[in-house]
């Protein structure tokens, strides 16, 4: 009869191996849970955080929305503004047409006694008085009050004359300067001072015209005490203490305080000089005169005045003309 023993210790082991495999069974079981669990987690976890992404567009768009009504509000805000801004313009507009036609002059000079009639007149005026010249000329560093003003002067350096008289042709760089040009060829002169009835074809010539009846120098220089009745004169006496040269030559570079002197310059490059040709005829009627004999000379010597020098050439010999 066999030992029982060993069955019972062999069957004991594979009791045992059998629940070690059910408690790695388990385990592994307890794993693909944990691990499936952590799956739905991380999957929780990205929707969550797709879900405050949404979120945050969301809450941006509305962001942006109200943005967008704000600026619509604001606009319609500035359009009504611009609106009332251009209403009011054409108000004042009207109102300062209004006092033109009427002959009033409501906007009043703080410094001055001056008055006038647009707003825009006055602003200007006062420039006198504040010195401001917020325009200024890249070329020269002239200063200007008006925009306008440093257009004109620009033309200076361009040499542009846009205007030109339709009678004789001569072009200027201003509309204004034309329009009086041309009243010298209808003969209008339409204002006419009382005192010499002297007539002239603009008011401004004719107020500069009777400060030499009552002796009025507005225009004081800044640098000494010199007066002067016109603001031109003034501005050609304080070159003396500037040394400003407003006018270059375009052939050598040279400049000059004042335009007359330019043009005396000029005609140093001009292709006959001045008094060249008469130079040269009386050296060469001097040449012939003493090329001939001693009667001959009392007999031609009425002939060498200037309007008889061409025939006193023509009738010299070649060898006392250039000898």
């Amino acid at each position: 009869m066999s030992d029982p023993e060993p069955c019972r210790m062999k069957h004991t082991e594979d009791t045992e191996e059998q629940r070690d495999l059910m408690e790695v069974k388990e385990e592994s079981e307890d794993l693909s849970e944990a691990k499936e669990e952590c799956e739905e987690m991380r999957e929780v976890k990205e929707e969550s955080k797709e879900m405050r992404e949404v979120k945050e567009e969301s809450e941006g768009l509305r962001e942006v929305k109200e943005e967008s009504e704000d600026l619509s509000e604001l606009k319609q805000e500035s359009e009504g503004l611009r609106e009332v801004k251009e209403e009011s313009e054409e108000l004042s507009q009207v109102k300062e047409e209004h006092h033109v036609k009427l002959g009033e002059k409501p906007y009043k000079c703080s410094h001055c006694d001056k008055s006038f009639s647009r707003s825009s007149y006055l602003e200007t005026h006062e420039m006198i008085h504040t010195g401001e010249k917020p325009f200024s000329c890249d070329q020269c560093g002239k200063t200007f009050r008006h925009a306008s003003a440093l257009k004109r002067h620009l033309r200076v350096h361009t040499k542009e004359k846009p205007h030109s008289c339709s009678v004789c042709g001569k072009s200027f760089s201003r509309l204004q300067t034309l329009q009086i040009h041309q009243k010298i060829h209808t003969g209008v002169r339409e204002y006419m001072c009382f005192e010499c009835e002297k007539t002239f074809t603009t008011a401004e010539h004719l107020k500069l015209h009777q400060r030499i009846h009552t002796g009025e120098k507005p225009y004081k220089c800044s640098h000494c005490d010199k007066r002067f009745n016109q603001s031109t004169n003034l501005k050609r006496h304080e070159r003396i203490h500037s040394r400003e040269k407003l006018h270059t030559c375009d052939q050598c570079g040279k400049s000059f305080s004042f335009k007359t002197h330019l043009k005396r310059h000029m005609k140093i490059h001009a292709e006959e000089k001045p008094h060249q040709h008469s130079l040269r005829s009386q050296k060469l009627v001097h040449l012939y005169v003493l090329s001939i004999s001693t009667e001959q000379v009392s007999s031609v010597f009425w002939q060498i005045s200037p309007s008889h020098c061409n025939h006193i050439i023509s009738e010299a010999p070649p060898t006392a003309v250039y000898q």
